[in-house]
């Protein structure tokens, strides 16, 4: 077997969905130990808080979204998908970047900006090829979404790294919404209906509506105040709105689909506090909001998607057994750890960040331990992706 054809470099989220839990275990520690003083960054080019935010986001979120969306674009548009020396260059470009992030300080200019935008500017340049090319047989028509979303990245992550921070992180905060909102009202559908023999009541106008509103709000930095809040509470009021036709209830009867609904009820919440934020100034402590979306929908969402992706696409049948359902135990205490109880008890507040990056090593690090080995073997249904 050459490295060419090794089992890893099959289909996208088998190296990404690797590094990924790598990076969901190892980058919160490292920002609890930056956060607590016990660590520093004197080599980064780039500040710690940008440093965390960009790693959290293009590191951890890039690792999985692109994974994800290396996987699912082939299916919908019914290719082979990128796969080989194309898989191998992506994740080399990975490396580089956290590499750059990390150490770039004294790099030249040219070297340093390589690093910083070699893997996400390929990486969405293989996937709007792969959309475009295909558009006449793609099976989701709203693609459309993913091929406008999928370039501003570079725009998001560009003002995160080296300009207006604010404007930059709640870019990016809002392409991974709008990401989140497109793969939850694609998924869930199939999750009740093979769970629990439901169907979700849709209607076209609402859905519709509910993406558009996202994708507004990805310039909510360049938008008067009072309408950014506005959008935010409306697309807020159309997820709560739709959300009772889609049986929250009876979903919250299994942990691996109740927890897609806490990631739903995460984006919900923080547009809710974002408004908030603009009418009445913010009424809690820290970035209540940002983490609310990180821990709720990123944190928690992501997990199970690996697990379903992983035993789904390596051909074994999709359950959770008692480690998977504990693995997404943990990332809801990890919410509960970052979100509540600093609210609770401020004056700990250190203490929750180290407690929450304590659940997402065990989680992620747990997770990688079972899963790895799957990702580095071939099918054991003889299929080749």
């Amino acid at each position: 077997m050459s490295l060419l054809t090794h089992p890893l470099w099959r289909v996208g989220f088998r190296p990404f969905f690797l590094l990924g839990m790598l990076a969901g275990a190892i980058l919160p520690v490292g920002w609890a130990l930056l956060f607590g003083g016990h660590a520093g960054l004197a080599a980064s080019p780039v500040e710690p808080l940008r440093w965390h935010a960009h790693e959290m986001f293009y590191g951890f979120g890039w690792a999985i979204l692109g994974g994800f969306l290396l996987t699912a674009t082939k299916n919908w548009v019914n290719v082979r998908g990128h796969h080989g020396g194309r898989l191998i260059f992506l994740s080399v470009a990975w490396l580089l970047e956290r590499t750059t992030l990390l150490l770039g300080a004294d790099w030249p200019v040219v070297l340093c900006l390589l690093g910083e935008q070699l893997f996400l500017g390929s990486i969405v340049a293989l996937l709007l090829w792969t959309l475009i090319r295909h558009r006449n047989q793609d099976s989701y028509r709203d693609n459309l979404f993913f091929i406008v979303l999928l370039p501003v990245f570079i725009v998001a992550k560009t003002l995160l790294l080296h300009g207006d921070f604010t404007a930059g992180t709640t870019m990016t905060l809002a392409l991974f919404r709008l990401a989140f909102l497109l793969m939850l009202e694609r998924t869930l559908s199939q999750f009740m209906r093979a769970a629990f023999q439901v169907e979700i009541r849709r209607d076209a106008r609402l859905d519709l509506a509910i993406k558009g509103l996202g994708l507004l709000l990805v310039a909510a930095p360049w938008l008067p105040g009072a309408l950014a809040a506005g959008l935010a509470l409306a697309l807020a009021a159309l997820l709560l709105i739709r959300l009772p036709f889609w049986h929250p209830l009876r979903a919250l009867r299994r942990i691996d689909i109740g927890i897609m609904f806490v990631g739903y009820l995460a984006i919900a919440g923080q547009l809710l506090l974002h408004a908030w934020e603009y009418f009445f100034g913010p009424a809690w402590v820290g970035t209540l909001p940002t983490h609310l979306f990180t821990f709720g929908a990123m944190g928690c969402v992501i997990p199970a998607m690996i697990v379903r992706i992983a035993k789904g696409h390596t051909g074994r049948k999709v359950s959770f057994d008692a480690a998977d359902r504990g693995v997404l135990y943990l990332m809801l205490a990890a919410l509960a750890i970052r979100t509540l109880l600093p609210q609770l008890a401020p004056t700990h507040y250190l203490l929750w960040i180290d407690a929450a990056a304590l659940c997402w090593l065990l989680a992620f690090g747990l997770l990688a331990w079972r899963y790895v080995p799957l990702l580095l073997a071939p099918r054991i249904d003889g299929r080749e992706h």
